[in-house]
């Protein structure tokens, strides 16, 4: 009898070879489509949306500079708390440049996406800046070091802001702008970016964060180039 009931064994365990295989398979596939911290699973499938840079100061400002920016990277808190109140108070207000903001979320951190998700549907009511400031001067109780769940914290910023707070967990739920935050991070990557913060001024592409002085330096050279330094002097300082 024992040894009747051999093959029924041999099958079965067959079986369950072939079972742990397709489940090994399939747990592959999850992982590869997982940010690399571990955090949220971006579809590796979703379609592009469209690119969207957030525009600060006067669109006819003689130097653009772009920034590109991760909120849950460390180095770009810093250049958002320390560096850029003073370009903007310098050279954003006094009409010498305009910053333009892309969001560039890198796969190694886990509430990077629900952070610019934040940003785009502030946006919809027009206090994209006021989300981006909220973020960066907050980054260590919402990163995914402080909490691996940063809705709630980021539900309060909303109330916190004055936006229509019905509306805008509306827009962060449906994660619409999903596409959009995947286009913004492939136009990036189209640029030549690689690491955040980066800037691009006058053309010329920047990696690292940048310290006031230098980023006053390449404005004022471009602003000589373009004849137009003598109107602006009054931001020089």
């Amino acid at each position: 009898m024992a040894t009747a009931k051999k093959p029924a064994s041999n099958k079965q365990f067959t079986y369950l070879l072939v079972a742990i295989a397709v489940i090994g398979v399939s747990a592959l596939g999850w992982v590869a489509s997982r940010p690399k911290g571990g955090g949220e699973a971006i579809d590796p499938n979703m379609p592009l949306g469209t690119a969207q840079g957030f525009l600060m100061g006067s669109p006819d400002a003689p130097v653009k500079i772009v920034e590109f920016a991760d909120f849950e990277c460390p180095a770009c808190a810093q250049f958002a708390t320390l560096t850029e109140p003073d370009v903007r108070a310098r050279l954003v207000n006094t009409g010498m440049a305009s910053i333009e903001f892309y969001v560039f979320p890198l796969p190694m951190h886990d509430n990077t996406w629900s952070a610019s998700n934040a940003a785009y549907c502030a946006n919809e009511q027009g206090k994209f800046w006021e989300m981006h400031d909220r973020l960066f001067y907050t980054q260590d109780l919402w990163a995914a070091t402080a909490t691996k769940s940063p809705d709630k914290k980021i539900f309060g910023y909303a109330k916190d802001i004055g936006l229509d707070e019905s509306k805008f967990e509306e827009c962060f739920d449906s994660k619409r702008h999903y596409p959009n935050i995947k286009a913004s991070g492939a136009e990036a990557e189209r640029r030549g970016i690689d690491e955040t913060p980066s800037f691009i001024i006058a053309g010329k592409k920047y990696s690292g964060s940048l310290p006031y002085d230098e980023i006053k330096r390449l404005v004022d050279e471009e602003l000589t180039r373009l004849g137009k330094a003598d109107t602006t002097k009054k931001g020089a300082k």
